[in-house]
């Protein structure tokens, strides 16, 4: 190693263990609030893992949507709820997301967890979705997924393995999570 990476490398490092602590901490509360099961044999699904089967009703009832429908495709697959106070941040950046990306072949999907179809609607009328939400009360998809912080997103290939995983939202992912879409969009159209 460079001596000049080292300072970098301590900051990665840094980050890694205050992005899984921040993850615990989620989880803890998800379970707790009955939001998630957590069961001790439990591991976090990462890159390389297949994505689980995933269906979903649409938020306003229209249909249904089953995660396998999206193969061929890039997905950036999004687990929020209304009480989540960093979804108010990516909401507005999923939104940019869409009017970029979808061109080139991405499809969001966002699943609320919340308990109730109002309340994802309470928070969908103050920050609005140019995408696929989904509700899942029952939290079949984020135990699937053995969510790791609130919110989780996972970047998709189009052979339905995954990427990418992000626990948690803060301003400063955005350019890390477009690139990494970028980078599978491009791999996907070879």
């Amino acid at each position: 190693m460079l001596q000049s990476d080292a300072p970098g490398l301590d900051r990665t490092l840094r980050r890694v263990r205050r992005r899984r602590l921040n993850a615990r901490l989620a989880v803890a509360a998800l379970a707790a609030a009955g939001v998630i099961t957590v069961t001790s044999t439990a591991r976090s699904l990462t890159n390389g893992d297949p994505a689980p089967a995933c269906v979903l009703a649409v938020l306003d009832g229209s249909r249904s949507v089953n995660l396998a429908e999206y193969r061929g495709q890039v997905v950036y697959l999004d687990f929020w709820a209304s009480w989540c106070g960093p979804c108010r941040e990516s909401f507005p950046f999923m939104n940019e997301l869409q009017r970029e990306l979808a061109g080139k072949g991405l499809q969001i999907l966002a699943v609320s967890v919340d308990k109730t179809a109002e309340d994802a609607r309470r928070f969908l009328a103050r920050y609005p979705a140019q995408f696929t939400v989904a509700l899942d009360a029952a939290a079949a998809c984020p135990t699937a997924f053995q969510l790791q912080g609130m919110p989780s997103s996972y970047i998709i290939d189009q052979s339905g393995t995954i990427r990418a995983v992000h626990a948690g939202f803060r301003n400063r992912d955005r350019a890390e999570i477009r690139q990494q879409l970028l980078d599978v969009l491009r791999w996907a159209s070879r």
